[in-house]
């Protein structure tokens, strides 16, 4: 048995390929879920395989993503342009969740829109210098109910990712 054919003919495989589809940015979890479901994984399996996938990029990116910008500035001059733009969109979607600080960055995380969710959320908390043991928390309380809001809208067939 080759590597697809167990990522795509077991349980164990199924629920470690709609993990890792969930880490991509974009995707998340709201490719994620109905990813899991498509490839004939259970809801109950769906929705905790997505999440975690979902959420082991966060502490990175809120710990790292400064210094690594920072680096990429130094080290990689033809991506400025691209930072710029990672950060631009930071500053921008911070501008939302500032005001309402842990609060903000929960329900930021939790609309499962294009443009929302653990990544920026997480690239958002570090730009605005939350600390990981705050932001944490309200990334993954974000993904969960966004996971439950994709997982309700997968199982009536609705998938805003699309």
């Amino acid at each position: 048995m080759d590597l697809f054919q167990w990522l795509t003919d077991t349980t164990e495989g199924k629920c470690l390929f709609t993990t890792l589809v969930s880490m991509i940015p974009i995707i998340e979890l709201r490719g994620g879920i109905p990813f899991g479901v498509a490839l004939g994984l259970p809801y109950w399996l769906a929705f905790p395989a997505a999440v975690i996938g979902n959420v082991i990029p966060a502490p990175f990116i809120i710990v790292y993503i400064r210094r690594i910008f920072a680096w990429m500035r130094r080290h990689l001059p033809r991506l400025n342009s691209m930072v710029d733009k990672l950060e631009e969109k930071a500053h921008l979607k911070g501008q939302k969740v500032r005001r309402y600080q842990y609060l903000g960055l929960w329900i930021f995380v939790a609309i499962p829109l294009p443009g929302t969710g653990a990544w920026t959320g997480s690239l958002v908390a570090a730009f605005l210098n939350m600390r990981l043991k705050q932001a944490l928390p309200a990334v993954v309380l974000g993904v969960m109910t966004a996971g439950g809001i994709m997982t309700a809208l997968t199982h009536v067939g609705i998938n805003l990712f699309a």
